[in-house]
Parts: structure tokens; C-alpha cells; sequence
């Protein structure tokens, strides 16, 4: 099937208006902190759609649905643990954070540890945030290759120009604003998807769920003690909901608490009632978005097993979403739904490249000058060093063309960069004796671990960051008491 002009209109159009949102804000970035922060004076409820659009990729739009379809619902248990995390957010993480009008979350990292410390993580961020750049690059590449028959490599240069020039001419304002849009049309998207497949199937809800119980889908309890071999048993072979949780507990922490995309908007946000409010929202969001975007997988396994002859075959689950979308939806509606996923990949590429950006500037840069530059040029250094990031994502997204599973992909590099970095900041708001020196010792074992774990032993994605995360946790406990154990013998 032919994606039509009609479609092809409403994504050429909305490029363009981004672009726009770009140009508009470039005109008021002054100084650097309306660069990097919108000048601190944003409103909640853009601050809000914004960071919701931000960590909800193209990535989650896409394998929310395919997991459902391919596996079960267990990620069903991500919308509950949002709300749980907020107050951990509300009470513990963000009134440091204020109190010390930080612009990156790793300056708190250097008044508990030192610059070297706030050097070291940032240098973490940048790595670990580079490597998901390219996967949220890819994955709506692919959706959009799928969808309209264009080539793969144009799709993710495409994306990644327009990306990367709206960023680069207004910043975090552009980012956030670009992001509100973006927040409208995805939630559009997946609501109009979910009532399609609720109207075609015969039986509506009902029958979808059927389906799914039939097919195992809502079988989420089972830890399959019994299968497996070798190091690991069957328990962590598998998707659970009890593996999700805690995989999403843990994240959720990174993603909201530590990770400077989410902290940059809410360092930008005018007060802390704001503050609680954006926490709220999304929490909210979560709840309500998840489970249609899983109800959407459940309604495409029923769809093809009863109306849409047969179960396709598909290279990847991640690809059932796009290849529905193209189809079964008519001119102008696919060209919306596409345009949704998109939207997804935008608001999370933009904000990663902003965020980079910010951490290069304030904590990689900015400590080693004699004396702070003018803020003309520090927004020329931002903007160029914007350039050289999209650039680089757009490498790395070519890079993952190679994997099979976006989930996959991408919490290969969340396990080994993002973890221990959340376990560092979990250790130093809660354990005084934390030893930087010793958390540094634990990653010349921590990423090499996970990497063989990553790509040897078949342990399942939802397993992965809690595996990082504990073993982080563990060797720095050791190493730290070791180092005292040294230091009192010295003394």
C-alpha cells in the first residue's frame, strides 16, 4: 500500500512547524541560562507534557504495544509504580535540588563528592545518553520506514536534521514548547489507534480480552522457577510483573530523580508548588497512557487472529504497531498516527540533545575555564556543541539498525551507564560513609559484568538494570568499607 499524499502532507507539515517553534524561540535566548533553563520561569503544565513527552519515547510508543502483542501485559505495573515513586521525587530528590538552584542534577554529585566525582557522572550521563539517543532515533526511523516505504537511512537523517536545528535555535524554551505540541498529538494518536481496534474487533473489549487470557497474555504471576540452566534459573529468563516492577521502581528513580532531562524541566519551573504539580501530572499520565498503550498490543493480537488474516510476519514485534498503522488506517488518520510516533521520538530527542549539551557546558567545560565566558559565548559553545551531538546520535542510530529488539538495545545501555549512577546518588543522599573513591572502583567491574550478562546469558531486558543497580550497590559497599578498614590501619 501507498502512504499517500495526504499523508505524507501532514508529516511535511508538521516538521515545518517545528522548525518554526525553533526559529520563534531563537530570537530570545539572551543568556546562558535561557539557553539551558527557559530563564527559570516556565509554567507547570508546559514544564509538565513536556518531561512526560521526553522520557515517553518512540521507543516506549513502540514496544509497549509489541510487548503486549509478542508477550504479556507485565509492564502494566509501570503505571502503578509512578504514582509511588512521586513522593520519593516530592519529599527527597527535588527540595535539594531547589535549595540549591542547581542547572544539572550533578552538582549536588560534586558538593557530596567533590568535582572529580561531578565529573565522573556527568561524563556517565553523556555516554549512557548518547547511546539512547540512537535508539530513540531508530526506533520511529524504523516505524516511519515501515509506514510510508521510505528508505531507512533517509528517515533517520530526516529526523535527526530537524531534530537537532530546532534545538539548536531555542534551546530549552523551544524544547519545551516543541514538546507540548508533540504531548497533544501522541496521546491523540494512541486514543484514536485503541478506539479503531475497539470498533473493528467483533465483540469490542471483551473479546480482546479473551484473546489475550487465550494466547497467555494476562499471565504475569509466573516466575518459572523451573526452567532454565547454567548461572541463572528461568526466573530471570523471562518478562514478569514482579521483574517489571522492580525494573520500573529503580528507572523511575533515574529517569525522574537523577537523570538531567527530567531534572533540567523542573529546575525551569517558576516555584516548588509547580514542582509538585508536574511530579503529579505525570504520574497521572503514566497511569492512564501505559495502559492504553498495552491495551493497544492486546487489541492488534485480537485484530489479526480474528479480522486481519492471520498474525503477520514480521521481522521484530516492534514493527506490528507500523505495520497495522499502514494497513488497516486510511489516508490522513495514518498520517496522524505516524505523525504521533514521531512526535514521540522529537520530544525525546530534543530533550536529550539539550540535556547533553547543558551537563557538557556547566559541569564537563565550564569548571576548567580561568573565568566564565560571556553569555554570548556560551550560547555559540551550546548550540555548536548541539550540532556535534545530533551528529553523533544520528551515527549511533545507524549503529542500532543492527539490533532485533529496541527494548533490548536500549536497556543494554541503561545497565551499564545509568545504574550505578543512580546508585550512587541513592548512596550519598542515604549512607554518610559513601566512598566516591570506592563507587569508582565498582565500575571496573560493574559495565563489564553487564555487558557479558547483556549479550551471554539471555537474561531478560526486565532484569537487567535491577542486576546493575545491586551490583553497584554491593561492590561500593565493600570497597568503601575496605578503603576504611586501609585508612584506619594508615592512621
Amino acid at each position: 500500500m501507498e502512504f499517500g499524499t495526504l499523508n505524507t502532507t501532514i508529516l511535511i507539515v508538521y516538521l515545518l512547524a517545528m522548525l518554526g517553534v525553533g526559529f520563534f524561540f531563537s530570537k530570545r535566548q539572551r543568556t546562558s541560562e535561557d539557553f539551558y533553563l527557559a530563564g527559570r520561569s516556565l509554567p507547570w503544565w508546559p514544564v509538565a507534557m513536556s518531561m512526560y513527552a521526553s522520557v515517553t519515547s518512540a521507543s516506549t510508543y513502540l514496544v509497549l504495544p509489541s510487548k503486549a502483542y509478542a508477550e504479556n501485559i507485565s509492564m502494566i505495573v509501570a503505571s502503578l509504580i509512578s504514582p509511588l515513586v512521586a513522593p520519593l521525587l516530592i519529599f527527597v530528590f527535588y527540595p535539594v535540588y531547589r535549595r540549591m538552584r542547581v542547572t544539572t542534577s550533578y552538582e549536588y554529585i560534586g558538593q557530596r563528592f567533590g568535582p572529580v566525582a561531578r565529573q565522573a557522572v556527568a561524563a556517565m550521563f553523556v555516554l549512557a545518553r548518547i547511546g539512547w539517543l540512537g535508539t530513540v532515533l531508530y526506533a520511529p526511523s524504523l516505524a516511519l520506514s515501515v509506514t510510508t516505504g521510505w528508505s531507512l537511512t533517509a528517515c533517520i537523517l530526516a529526523l535527526g536534521i530537524v531534530s537537532t536545528a530546532y534545538t539548536v535555535m531555542g534551546g530549552l524554551s523551544a524544547v519545551v514548547w516543541t514538546d507540548v505540541i508533540q504531548f497533544v498529538i501522541l496521546v491523540v494518536g494512541a486514543f484514536w489507534v485503541l478506539t479503531k481496534l475497539l470498533i473493528t474487533v467483533p465483540g469490542g473489549a471483551p473479546a480482546i480480552w479473551q484473546t489475550a487470557a487465550e494466547a497467555g497474555r494476562l499471565s504475569v504471576f509466573d516466575l518459572r522457577l523451573g526452567e532454565g540452566g547454567g548461572l541463572f534459573s528461568g526466573i530471570f529468563l523471562h518478562m514478569s510483573i514482579w521483574s517489571v516492577a522492580l525494573h520500573m521502581s529503580l528507572s523511575m528513580c533515574h529517569e525522574y530523580g537523577t537523570d538531567q532531562i527530567t531534572v533540567q524541566r523542573l529546575m525551569a519551573v517558576r516555584d516548588d508548588r509547580g514542582v509538585t504539580k508536574v511530579i503529579l501530572f505525570n504520574a497521572a499520565t503514566d497511569f492512564i497512557l501505559i495502559a492504553v498503550l498495552l491495551s493497544i498490543g492486546l487489541g492488534l493480537l485480537a485484530f489479526y487472529k480474528t479480522v486481519g488474516g492471520g498474525l503477520p510476519e514480521l521481522a521484530s514485534a516492534d514493527g506490528i504497531l507500523p505495520y497495522y498503522i499502514r494497513h488497516n488506517l486510511p489516508a490522513g488518520v495514518a498520517g496522524l498516527v505516524v505523525t504521533a510516533i514521531l512526535a514521540a521520538a522529537m520530544s525525546s530527542v530534543d530533550s536529550g540533545l539539550n540535556s547533553i549539551a547543558t551537563v557538557i557546558g556547566v559541569d564537563l567545560v565550564r569548571p576548567w575555564r580561568r573565568s566564565r565566558g560571556s553569555d554570548g559565548g556560551e550560547i555559540t559553545f551550546a548550540r555548536w556543541m548541539t550540532v556535534a551531538l545530533g551528529i553523533i546520535a544520528t551515527g549511533v542510530a545507524f549503529i542500532m539498525a543492527d539490533i532485533k529488539d529496541i527494548l533490548d538495545g536500549f536497556t543494554q545501555v541503561t545497565s551499564m551507564f545509568s545504574a550505578p549512577v543512580l546508585a550512587l546518588f541513592i548512596l550519598g543522599m542515604l549512607w554518610k560513609r559513601t566512598s566516591f573513591v570506592a563507587w569508582l572502583g565498582s565500575l571496573a567491574v560493574v559495565p563489564p559484568v553487564m555487558s557479558w550478562i547483556n549479550t551471554a546469558t539471555g537474561v531478560n531486558w526486565s532484569w537487567r538494570f535491577p542486576m546493575s543497580f545491586a551490583l553497584s550497590v554491593l561492590v561500593t559497599v565493600i570497597l568503601t568499607q575496605v578503603h576504611s578498614i586501609l585508612l584506619q590501619k594508615k592512621g
